[in-house]
């Protein structure tokens, strides 16, 4: 059994840099054409001079012969100025803007503190150039649980920000909840969408814990109750166009995984696609993954649709238990697991 899929996109991808982003760029762009680049680098990608740079990078360490396409972001800061913007959409590189509440995850420290007292002026002047802001939906008052951290971004701030700002286009990524999924459903199509990692859709939080401490299967925003999984697994399986691929696929090494204070992020870019297909194929929904997985994120994004394809066969195949690199490996999520779906280029 195999499907032919017109290209997919991600439009939610962590590179790093230096020998990381050397070591494992080409699983990306093996299969697909296009994603949107986090900019949570150290320094993080605050200007458009720096993004374009960045870029350059990327594209350097690419595998010869690839068209795989970085399509560049900005890291949204309290000191962030409008001309920054207008800047940003000339460039042609950069596709969208990145609010990390200061603290949330990987990197964030110099992220937003005060988005409605020190960046309407910015997400105004997005709005006149029809850049997208992408949100990491999280608040990081110490005193919120973990696992509410969505819900009460979604009540204090998601929620007044789009009803301020209706005509500000809206990502809001990785989400993990039963409360983004009504969210993102309520709001007016085409304004505001949201990308769903393979992760939120296969886990639940329980496996953070079996059999142990799982630091693997640690991200953030954190996985959630089986309540919320099947919410989302739902959403995405229904043929919505809300939705889209965005895998969040975030490498780290495996010595700063497995530690005493490990780092969030799931490792997925080399299996994404035959995780996306698993969970269409339980939902009896393959008719839908091509949408979700290549027409729902340029659609939104206003970019046209790749035109070529990917072919998804059914081919069991065993993940590798790592991935090496330079200076160390990295463990990909479901490492020496088998895998029903595996693509190849058409």
């Amino acid at each position: 059994m195999e499907l032919q899929l017109t290209r997919p996109d991600d439009w939610h991808l962590h590179l790093r840099d230096g020998q990381l982003l050397q070591s494992v760029v080409h699983h990306s762009a093996k299969h697909f054409g296009r994603a949107i680049v986090m900019p949570n680098l150290k320094p993080p990608v605050t200007t458009t001079a720096t993004a374009v740079a960045y870029r350059e990078s990327i594209l350097k360490a690419l595998p010869a012969g690839s068209a795989f396409n970085p399509l560049m972001t900005l890291y949204l800061t309290d000191n962030t100025s409008p001309e920054e913007i207008k800047l940003a959409r000339q460039s042609g590189v950069v596709y969208g803007i990145k609010l990390y509440p200061a603290g949330a995850t990987t990197n964030s420290q110099d992220g937003v503190t005060d988005i409605f007292g020190r960046c309407l002026p910015v997400l105004e002047e997005m709005i006149e150039h029809n850049m997208p802001l992408l949100v990491h939906g999280e608040v990081t008052d110490p005193v919120v649980d973990t696992f509410d951290r969505e819900k009460v971004f979604i009540e204090t701030v998601l929620g007044p920000l789009v009803e301020r700002l209706p005509k500000l286009k809206v990502v809001m990524e990785h989400i993990t909840t039963s409360d983004a999924v009504r969210f993102v459903e309520s709001c007016r199509e085409g304004f505001v969408a949201a990308t769903v990692t393979p992760q939120h859709l296969l886990l639940n939080r329980n496996a953070l814990f079996q059999g142990g401490l799982r630091p693997h299967n640690y991200c953030l925003p954190v996985l959630k109750r089986e309540t919320h999984r099947q919410a989302i697994v739902s959403a995405v399986t229904s043929g919505s166009k809300r939705f889209f691929l965005g895998t969040d696929s975030a490498p780290h090494d495996r010595q700063k995984k497995e530690c005493s204070c490990g780092c969030a992020g799931i490792y997925s870019a080399p299996v994404a696609l035959s995780l996306y297909a698993k969970v269409f194929e339980e939902a009896n929904a393959l008719d839908k993954l091509e949408a979700f997985t290549s027409f729902n994120g340029p659609d939104f994004y206003g970019l046209p649709r790749n035109s070529s394809k990917i072919i998804l066969r059914k081919n069991p195949w065993r993940v590798p238990d790592s991935y090496s690199f330079a200076s160390g490996e990295i463990i990909p999520m479901f490492a020496g697991e088998t895998l029903d779906w595996l693509p190849f280029n058409n």
